[in-house]
Parts: C-alpha cells; sequence; structure tokens
C-alpha cells in the first residue's frame, strides 16, 4: 500500500584519549565546516558521529584544558575496494556495519601560547616568542568575567589596574603607578581622539565585537611615540571567518535598570568580507549610601550606541585591503536639564601587501574627530564647545632574512592635530606630528632572541622633538622563559596643557603653560616565566624614572590682581617601581585558576603640587576560578569566580576653596563576583551574574572608591545564528 525511500546515514566512530592514554569524557567531535553536526565522548571516551549524506573535509576533537585537533576524512555513499563479500552487493563505508574509525589524542596546554600577538613588537610573534612580556586577554576570558566594559575586565584580571573618579566624576584609571595620560589605548593598532581629565573616552571602548586585548607595560614610545610612557592596550576586534551569513545578539538587564543591546552581523562571499556591530547601553542614576563626608552621593546615569563597521578586500592571497568607519554617541545625566553629549566619528582604510615570503608593506589612513557638546532640553538646543579632530597616516615596510632568524621593520608617521575648547581663550589650535622609526629583530641562536627599536618625532609646536630608544632580550631554554629590557618613554605636552585658559566659576583660573617640557620615563624591567604541562608561573619586576612630570601646581595669586589661579608645571623626577607575580594551572577536567598580586610603589621627591588623581594602592591582587563542563552535545555550562582585592593608600587632598591639604586613607576593599553561564547547542547562551558578591559598601564615598551601592544582579542572553 505504500511505496517509502529508505536513506542511509554514514557513521564515524573512534575514541578520544589525551597524551597519557586516558579516556576524555565529555570532548567534542564536529565537522569543523558546521559545528551544527557533532556530538561529546561518553564515558569510556568513545563518540558517534552520523552524517546523512557523502562528505569531503574536516573534523574536529576539541576539550577544556587539550589543544584542538582536525583530521581531513572523505566518506561516500558506495565503496567495493576494501570488503567484498561472496556475493557482487555494495556495502557502505561509514556503514553501521562498516563504520568509519577516527581516533584522536589530544595534548593538554597550560595557556594561550600559541596566540599571535602584535602590540609589543608591532611584528606578528606567538605569544610564548614575543620578547616584550605581553598580557593576554582573550574573548573566552571576556566572557567567563561576564565583563560589560573594558573598566570591567581590566580591573578583573589584572592586578595594579584602578579606575575612579575625578572631579565631575569623570573617569580615570591608574596602571602601577601610571595615569591614563601616560597610557596609549589603541583600537586595531590607531589612536584615540579627545580627552576628559587627560583620560579617553573610555565608554568608546565597548567589548560586544573584541577579539583579544594585549597589554604591554613600561615605556613602549619607540613604537608608539607620545603617551606611551607607562604602557600601551590595544583592544582588537574581530574579523568575521564564517561563510555567506551570520547573526549574534546579545543583550544584558540588570540592577539600576542597567540594559544593554548589541548585535554582529557578519557576511563573507569570495573575497569580500562584512562585519557589522552595533551596541546600545543605558543606565539610570542611583544613589549611594548618604554620608556628609562623601564627594559624591548618586552615580550619574546614561546612555551610549556605537556603531562599526569594517570591510575586508582580499584580491588575493598577497594583497588585502581593510576599511573601517564608526560612530559613537553618549549622554550623561550630570544635569537632567542640560545633559552632557559626547560624539565620535572615526573612518579609515589600511592596505597590506605581502610581496613575498620576505618583504611586506602596510600603509594606512585614519581619521578620528571626537566632540562635546551641552544640551539645553528647553530650547532643543545642542551646543558644542569642544572638538578633537586628528588624521593620520603611517607607512610600515618589513623586511626579513632568507632564514627568518632576522627582521628589519621600518616606518613612519604624519598626524595633524586639531583643538578646538571651551578652555581655550583665544581660538583653536593645531599642530603637527611626524616621526620615523626602526626595529631589529634578531634570533642569535634557538635560545636567544633581541630586539631593537629607536624612534625620533618631531612636533611643530614648540621645541619637543625626542629621540626614544628601546632595547628588549628574551632567553628560552626548556619550561624557562627570562625577558628583560631598557625602554625610554615620552609625553609630550598636550594642546590644553599648553594653551588652557579657563575659568572655574570665577573661583580661580587653570592655565595652561608653553614652556611646558616633555614628560620623560625610564623603564628597566626583568622577567621570568615558567610552563610545565598545565601550570605556568610568572614574576616579574620594574623600575621606572620618570623626569618633569606635567601635573597642576598648588594655588597661586596673580600678581596682576586677577584673582587666583592653578599652572600647569613640570615637577622633579619620580620613581615608579614594583613587582608582580601571577600564576595559573589549567586542569584537562576543565577546572582553571589563576591569580595576580601586583605590588607598586610612587616615590614622589616635590611636593606642594595639586594632582588630581590618587595615586597608586601599593598591594592589590585579583583570582579567577572556573569550571567549565560540556554535558553533551546539547548543553554545557560555566560557573566563575572573580575577586579583585586592593589595599588601603594615604594622599593629600587639596581643596581649592581653602587652598589647604588635609592626609586623606582610602580604606582597602574587595568586591566579589559569581556567574553562572550555560549553553544550549551552538546557539543560545544564558548567564547569571551577582557583582559585589558580599555587598560590599565605603563608610564614604571618596573619588577613590568604588561606586558601587551594594549587590547588583546581571541577566545576559546571547543567541548565535
Amino acid at each position: 500500500m505504500f511505496s517509502l525511500n529508505s536513506f542511509s546515514q554514514q557513521v564515524i566512530k573512534g575514541i578520544v584519549k589525551d597524551e597519557n592514554g586516558e579516556l576524555l569524557t565529555g570532548a567534542a567531535v564536529v565537522l569543523s565546516d558546521n559545528t551544527n553536526i557533532g556530538t561529546t565522548t561518553n564515558a569510556e571516551g568513545e563518540y558517534i558521529l552520523r552524517i546523512k549524506s557523502d562528505y569531503e573535509g574536516k573534523i574536529r576533537a576539541s576539550f577544556v584544558g587539550y589543544k584542538t585537533y582536525e583530521r581531513d576524512i572523505k566518506i561516500s555513499k558506495w565503496h567495493q575496494e576494501e570488503y567484498k563479500p561472496k556475493k557482487a552487493e555494495k556495502y557502505r563505508v561509514g556503514s553501521e556495519e562498516n563504520p568509519l574509525i577516527i581516533n584522536f589524542e589530544l595534548k593538554t596546554e597550560s595557556k594561550d601560547l600559541d596566540q599571535v600577538v602584535i602590540t609589543g613588537t608591532r611584528t606578528p610573534k606567538l605569544l610564548s616568542e614575543v620578547p616584550v612580556q605581553t598580557r593576554l586577554i582573550t574573548s573566552e576570558d571576556i566572557e567567563k568575567t561576564a565583563a560589560n566594559n573594558v573598566s570591567d575586565i581590566l580591573q578583573q584580571e589584572l592586578p595594579g589596574v584602578e579606575f575612579s573618579y575625578a572631579m565631575n566624576q569623570q573617569v580615570n584609571m591608574n596602571l602601577s603607578g601610571f595615569s591614563g595620560q601616560s597610557v596609549l589605548f589603541l583600537i586595531d593598532g590607531e589612536r584615540l581622539s579627545g580627552e576628559t581629565m587627560d583620560n579617553v573616552d573610555f565608554q568608546r571602548l565597548d567589548m560586544n565585537n573584541v577579539e583579544r586585548i594585549e597589554i604591554v607595560k613600561g615605556a613602549a614610545s619607540a613604537l608608539y611615540g607620545s603617551q606611551a610612557a607607562g604602557g600601551v592596550i590595544n583592544i582588537i576586534t574581530k574579523e568575521n571567518t564564517k561563510k555567506n551569513l551570520s547573526l549574534k545578539v546579545n543583550a544584558r538587564y540588570g540592577s539600576h535598570n542597567e540594559k544593554k543591546l548589541g548585535a554582529n552581523i557578519g557576511f563573507r562571499k569570495g573575497i569580500f568580507s562584512n562585519t557589522f556591530s552595533l551596541q546600545h547601553t543605558s543606565i539610570d542614576t542611583y544613589e549611594v549610601p548618604y554620608n556628609t563626608d562623601n564627594d559624591f552621593n548618586s552615580v550619574y546615569g546614561g546612555s551610549t550606541w556605537n556603531f562599526k563597521d569594517r570591510i575586508v578586500i582580499k584580491p588575493s592571497d598577497n594583497l588585502r585591503f581593510t576599511a573601517n568607519a564608526g560612530y559613537f554617541f553618549r549622554e550623561r545625566l550630570y544635569n537632567k536639564d542640560i545633559p552632557d553629549r559626547y560624539r565620535d566619528f572615526t573612518g579609515g582604510i589600511k592596505g597590506n601587501w605581502n610581496i613575498d615570503e620576505f618583504n611586506d608593506i602596510e600603509i594606512s589612513y585614519n581619521f578620528d574627530q571626537y566632540d562635546k557638546s551641552d544640551y539645553i532640553k528647553q530650547e532643543d538646543k545642542d551646543i558644542r564647545d569642544y572638538s578633537n579632530v586628528r588624521n593620520s597616516v603611517r607607512g610600515l615596510y618589513n623586511l626579513s632574512s632568507k632564514d627568518k632568524t632576522k627582521t628589519l621593520t621600518i616606518g613612519g608617521d604624519f598626524m595633524h592635530d586639531y583643538l578646538y575648547s571651551y578652555q581655550f581663550s583665544d581660538g583653536a589650535k593645531e599642530q603637527n606630528t611626524a616621526d620615523v622609526f626602526t626595529q631589529y629583530d634578531i634570533n642569535i641562536n634557538k635560545y636567544l632572541e633581541i630586539v631593537a627599536a629607536l624612534r625620533y618625532e618631531y612636533l611643530s609646536d614648540g621645541n619637543a622633538n625626542q629621540l626614544t630608544p628601546k632595547l628588549s632580550l628574551r632567553y628560552h631554554q626548556n619550561h624557562w622563559t627570562i625577558r628583560t629590557g631598557y625602554g625610554s618613554g615620552f609625553r609630550t605636552p598636550s594642546l590644553k596643557e599648553k594653551y588652557m585658559d579657563f575659568d572655574m566659576a570665577s573661583i580661580f583660573k587653570i592655565r595652561g603653560n608653553r614652556n611646558l617640557k616633555n614628560e620623560n620615563s625610564h623603564n628597566f624591567n626583568l622577567s621570568s616565566e615558567y610552563t610545565y604541562d598545565i601550570y605556568n608561573l610568572t614574576a616579574s619586576a620594574y623600575y621606572n624614572i620618570v623626569q618633569n612630570r606635567i601635573t597642576t601646581s598648588a594655588l597661586k595669586n596673580d600678581n596682576d590682581g586677577n584673582g587666583k589661579y592653578i599652572q600647569y608645571i613640570n615637577i622633579e623626577d619620580i620613581n615608579v617601581y614594583g613587582a608582580e607575580l601571577t600564576f595559573q594551572v589549567r586542569f584537562p577536567m576543565g577546572l582553571n585558576l589563576k591569580t595576580s598580586y601586583c605590588y607598586t610603589k610612587e616615590d614622589v621627591k616635590q611636593m606642594g603640587t595639586l594632582s588630581p588623581y590618587a595615586p597608586a594602592r601599593p598591594h592589590s591582587l585579583t583570582l579567577r576560578t572556573d569550571y567549565d563542563k560540556q554535558i553533551n552535545f546539547h548543553y554545557g555550562f560555566n560557573i566563575a569566580l572573580n575577586a579583585r582585592i586592593l589595599s588601603s593608600v594615604t594622599s593629600e587632598k587639596y581643596n581649592t576653596m581653602t587652598d589647604a591639604s588635609t592626609s586623606v586613607t582610602y580604606p582597602s576593599y574587595m568586591i566579589w563576583k559569581l556567574s553562572f553561564a550555560q549553553r544550549f547547542s551552538k546557539h543560545l547562551k544564558i548567564a547569571l551574574s551577582v557583582d559585589n558578591l558580599f555587598d560590599y559598601k565605603p563608610d564614604i564615598y571618596y573619588f577613590n572608591s568604588p561606586t558601587t551601592a551594594g549587590r547588583t544582579f546581571f541577566v545576559d542572553l546571547s543567541v548565535d545564528i
């Protein structure tokens, strides 16, 4: 009565074990180009994978704490060569009776040592081989910590980092004794325009589409010029690698009516690929426990919009063009009737040409405009009072020797900087910056590598030309890697610091200083890293001599009878030194432990100055432990506990109203965060988080205190199509 078609399946079977022969339970086995077709191993390390049709490609096995391994496979419906029964019937290769057997042996990995980093040397190197000590925060780390923004992830992953408030709740960063004005932030290797209280707008640095964050502590001006006196933080975004169309949507809802909605849309076809990302965030103003000694009693809310688009065209394997464009908008509810607004427009194009195996060239142009305005609601007027526009061009050439043991890098930059500010009394200011730099990388033998760099920078405004050297050395043998080096850093006075003439509500004036000298730093560093199997231990020490640090003077009386004023000045040498210790272990069953301790000491010789920033806390500790388990192909989970613990610090607090300083001790504190994430198949992820797990609240809310009002809750949803 019925005629039915029968469809047979191709069957692949095997076991997954580690290098010691131990069977791995819960290892994922999938098709590399279609991860929807996959399974997990059972208690005996066995897997069975069924495919409905012919297949030629790769099959992949992975397990937490082990390196992923792929094998080529080719299976077809009919095969007559290997097994011929008495009858001339055809047997299927990959059938239930005659499955295709593929076994895997996975090797353990202690950390992401095989990741490629570029910030420390400007040339791609494995993290294990880079001569400059580089900290790496991966997209996986960002997910495990449930980080919402760049300050969140940096504080949880790096000891010695603290974000605090300056005047008017503007955010300042301290990185092991260097404030945000001496730490260079990059997005995909490009500088950011605009600043507030000498820091970049950290709200621009969203975590929506980040591949990794590379951090290089210490002077790096030989490669990156001014503002890299204390370090470089390079945020590298993801590039679409999936074929055809992909879509990922994420959302968050939390305490204080905090909302986040983001989306990443990718498309790849032939030589063309495009990645578009957008993110919208908002949070209400919330109150903190009241105290008459508080520096603030409420934390201002606001909202942001962030759009980014990247186009990649590869006409050939040796030629690549990248274009990007972006728009950022932020509104801060400092005044409900006249909220602050911040906008940024960015765009650029870059070309990479691999001439041959030994020569490559990079040429790029980048545009960035950062504006501030006040929105008067009653009059529906948006009044712009600040605009910083930067146009920059870069050229870079790399030449490698035939045996790949030597690499010469030569490059140069040109940047035009325009600044219009309400803090100027005589119009906008402009300056040009030009530089040339070179780097020579040589592997003496399989154990020793030396990298030397030199940069000369010219500025059109004032006598601020600078020659900056850097020398790094890496020695590796067996499980040990030793890195040491010297680097010179500098920061040229900004246009604001030179020409500012601003009346602070008729109480006093803030004046620039055209005679400011360059701020210079000399960084000496030494680190030792031990890696064995699943364990990694790193110890490092550094010493910085900072000369002519740019800061502001104490309140002075104007001899002309024009009232009181504060002026930008250079001060005597400051010594900043410290040490850091990090231990990490990744157990094969999915348990990861990582803890880092940092000691920082600032030795300030000249007093009688006004610094808007609190000093670094001498002791800080970060801790992360997480457990990741894949139950089966359709369900897995990760539970993570993070902590940051900071010691107390004593500082002089200057009151401009009374022209007097008082000694203030900012108390120690610790913040714990618990996250539980569940994965459903490959498409859906739900995470629940509790920040400030033990409900810490400062007795007094100083600018240098955490801004938490107590325990907060979040729920995150991510859908990947």
